[in-house]
């Protein structure tokens, strides 16, 4: 069914580019995010499932009607792959064969994105009010959409979930070439695959082997950077082209309003700034497309408040809490966190501000080396001035998320600010990126689509200068995703080591026939190593496995209140197991405490426990 899968997109790429006449880097993108606002609109009617399997099939159609006359005129050798396409698919590949391989590992997998998306394919709906496996109902559904399309006919193992979620992010990056008009200059590719790798150190501590959604954020809105670029002198067309990405991108997260917000600014800005005798038709156009685009988040917020009433969510800011101006926090404790917060933000030893430094160092550099060397007055100093306003209006808006609405103990820390900021450097950095992308492009003596490739420079000097800027973007490039890729291999070969491992070995990865949720009450027992028990880790790995609603973990056992403790369970599950737990396990209950599930048994007696059968033999008999 992957094939299947597969012909199917392609099939909509193929009507993409008969009908839309779109740029063929902006294609898999547009498809992919009108694919996961289709199967998010059916999922919202309750028709999960069914819309999925006629939209399979309406793809397959469309792939053999257009491939087929392809192969009768024997057309496809007419396709001559560029070096840029061919350099683009050859990296694709190499990471592409790691997330096919790859497991879940971070927190926030477990605690929702991957928990959502399992229960989706067991059940072939969307979570309700009731469902007891998801603590924060309120995340949109946007990337679960795509995810569970791709999953439901390829596999719903977690590699293909990660594969799945891959998809869309190099949809993304080769969207964001898209916006080199001279397709001969190699320079421009290698000048953006150096950009795109730097922001991809920005995205290190979660990087893209996980089902996070915080990189997707601003790569999509430079997306929506480059299509408003290139349409600037069509824009009918440039919001034909937002609005299924724009709608989409607002139901990748609840934050994703904000990113769209700031594509669909950008757009309004390229409309005004090129006026021509359509302008007021352009206007509808524009003004039409965001409508258009905020449809998806629309219906989200009228699902919330008409299926989740009375439901409390994560990050939920009230009107109560914004007019009191304390949400339940004391005016000192605002102090701490305000304090806190400024110091992060300026703090050079963390990677957001030495990335905000760094990109505004380059850009000054670069528009007084383009000033001075080129007499070219480039647009990239008014660049870093919109962009500027962005990263202040958004770490305001982080601020007041830490105020109003995050839970005391969470906002104190500043719980994932690191990852935040990361999501609008990498925004502030692309943007910038592709504005430099534009400038060095305009400030070519010859314009190569129009100039044989023998003469497109004006001296021999300022051709050694094209060909050294290649070899250093194209060195930045490669030695920066490589790195990318090796810290990819290490967690990969590393992964029999982390605790979402020995929870499988332990416990299995159950996917119940019929959806229902393993009702049993389970007590894990493991070290609690860096707070994994503490902070609710482990317990979230074995909802996810199980499929379980009421999973506890513990650390230590206390001798005279073991019987009465586990009189409260049906399965003790020892994760990790250490000399203390076997001893106490061997004399109270006469088992060995090694490593796996024993069920609690009840009797007058008083509580004995019996260990189940690995999973291994378990299949064998």
């Amino acid at each position: 069914m992957t094939t299947a899968v597969l012909c199917s997109v392609w099939g909509f790429m193929l009507l993409t580019r008969a009908a839309l006449k779109l740029q063929a880097e902006f294609i898999p993108v547009f498809v992919c995010s009108a694919i996961g606002c289709w199967v998010y609109f059916c999922g919202l009617a309750g028709y999960l499932f069914q819309g999925s399997v006629v939209l399979l099939i309406t793809g397959m159609v469309l792939f053999f009607i257009n491939i087929i006359p392809v192969i009768r005129q024997r057309g496809y050798g007419q396709f001559r792959p560029s070096l840029f396409q061919v350099a683009f698919v050859v990296g694709s590949l190499l990471f592409f064969r790691l997330l096919i391989a790859d497991k879940l590992i971070h927190y926030d997998n477990f605690s929702h994105w991957a928990i959502v998306v399992k229960q989706m394919l067991i059940t072939d709906s969307f979570p309700d009010a009731g469902s007891s496996l998801i603590d924060f109902k309120n995340y949109p559904l946007g990337t679960s959409s795509f995810i569970y399309f791709i999953c439901r006919f390829a596999g719903n193992a977690q590699e293909i979930m990660v594969t799945a979620q891959g998809i869309l992010i190099f949809s993304c990056f080769y969207a964001v070439f898209g916006i080199v008009k001279e397709k001969g200059r190699f320079l421009l590719y290698a000048f953006l695959a150096g950009g795109c790798a730097v922001l991809s150190v920005f995205n290190i501590t979660i990087r893209i082997s996980n089902l996070l959604v915080d990189f997707l954020l601003p790569i999509y809105t430079l997306v929506l950077f480059a299509v408003a670029y290139w349409y600037r002198g069509e824009v009918k067309k440039a919001c034909i082209a937002v609005v299924p990405v724009a709608g989409f991108l607002m139901i990748i997260k609840n934050t994703g309003i904000i990113f769209a917000g700031i594509g669909l600014v950008y757009l309004v800005y390229i409309w005004i700034s090129h006026k021509d005798k359509d302008f007021w038709k352009n206007g509808a156009a524009v003004f039409f497309s965001v409508l258009g685009a905020f449809i998806p988040y629309v219906l989200w917020t009228l699902h919330m408040a008409w299926r989740f009433q009375g439901v409390e969510n994560k990050f939920e800011i009230s009107g109560d809490s914004v007019g009191s101006l304390s949400a339940g926090k004391s005016g000192e404790e605002i102090g701490q966190i305000v304090s806190l917060f400024i110091r992060s933000v300026f703090d050079l030893s963390s990677r957001p501000a030495i990335g905000v430094l760094g990109f505004h160092v380059a850009a000054i550099f670069a528009s007084v080396l383009g000033f001075v060397l080129m007499k070219k007055s480039w647009k990239l100093w008014k660049a870093l001035i919109a962009l500027d306003v962005v990263l202040v209006c958004y770490y305001l808006g982080i601020l007041g998320l830490y105020i109003f609405s995050m839970p005391l103990d969470e906002a104190l820390r500043l719980a994932g600010f690191e990852r935040y900021a990361s999501s609008i450097v990498i925004l502030f950095g692309g943007g910038l990126v592709l504005c430099a992308a534009v400038d060095i492009e305009t400030s070519f003596y010859y314009k190569g689509n129009v100039i044989p490739a023998y003469k497109a420079f004006k001296s021999v000097q300022s051709k050694d200068r094209y060909q050294k800027g290649i070899i250093i973007f194209s060195a930045l490039a490669v030695s920066l995703l490589m790195s990318e890729y090796n810290g990819m291999k290490s967690i990969q070969k590393n992964y029999k080591k982390t605790l979402p491992y020995k929870v499988y070995e332990v416990t299995g990865d159950r996917w119940p026939y019929g959806g229902k949720v393993d009702e049993s009450r389970y007590l894990l027992y493991a070290s609690d190593t860096d707070g994994q028990v503490t902070d609710y880790y482990l317990q979230y790995i074995a909802k996810y496995m199980l499929y379980a609603a009421n999973v506890d973990g513990i650390c230590a056992f206390y001798e005279d209140n073991m019987e009465n403790l586990l009189s409260g369970y049906d399965s003790l599950v020892m994760v990790e197991s250490d000399r203390e737990a076997k001893y106490l396990l061997k004399k109270h209950f006469n088992v060995s405490g090694e490593e796996g599930i024993y069920q609690v048994v009840r009797s007058e007696g008083g509580v004995s426990l019996v260990k189940e059968l690995p999973l291994n033999e378990k299949v064998s008999r």
